[in-house]
């Protein structure tokens, strides 16, 4: 039985933060102790954790964070908030199952009932699995990512809420902070 679950960071209990943080580690292996460092350092209590779980064990991880960015078109600038899709990991031994399109059809219904547009950096191989869930990329020259190296790629949900003119999206750039 699946179940999906929505938390802020605030209501956590100590065995959600660790069973995130063993999931992430199984894919970027820093250690337990470093994950939850790095968890208690970024986290903010407004974050929204998303957990999907099989016979009650943690097989899915999302996390979305509110954060800040300005949009500039021109010479104007207008800061908004935005949400930073920061995580997106399943368990090695139920990839490939159509887990992940559980968890990204619950990110999108999230973003959507924000009213707030969505940012993502992610990997080459990645831009397609994105696209299927109506992401859209950005091109790199049009991003500003403020407090974090950007080398990847940026996509975007969500972008009508922004309510840019078409003549707009020439002279568009978007700065990002990933962690204020």
């Amino acid at each position: 039985m699946i179940n999906i679950s929505s938390i802020k960071s605030a209501n956590l209990t100590n065995k959600q933060i660790n069973d995130i943080c063993k999931l992430k580690n199984s894919f970027w292996n820093f250690g337990i102790k470093s994950q939850i460092k790095w968890y208690k350092k970024n986290t903010k209590k407004s974050d929204i954790h998303n957990l999907l779980y099989i016979k009650n064990k943690l097989i899915g991880y999302t996390y979305l964070r509110k954060r800040s960015s300005t949009i500039l078109v021109k010479n104007k600038s207008k800061k908004i908030k935005y949400i930073y899709f920061d995580t997106l990991i399943i368990n090695k031994s139920f990839r490939k199952k159509n887990i992940s399109k559980i968890l990204m059809e619950k990110n999108n219904e999230i973003i959507l009932k924000s009213k707030l547009h969505s940012f993502l950096i992610c990997k080459k191989k990645l831009i397609l699995f994105y696209k299927k869930f109506n992401w859209k990329k950005i091109p790199k020259k049009k991003i500003i990512v403020k407090d974090h190296l950007f080398n990847d790629n940026g996509m975007i949900f969500n972008h009508n809420i922004l309510k840019l003119k078409k003549a707009d999206y020439k002279n568009l750039k978007i700065e990002y902070f990933l962690y204020k």
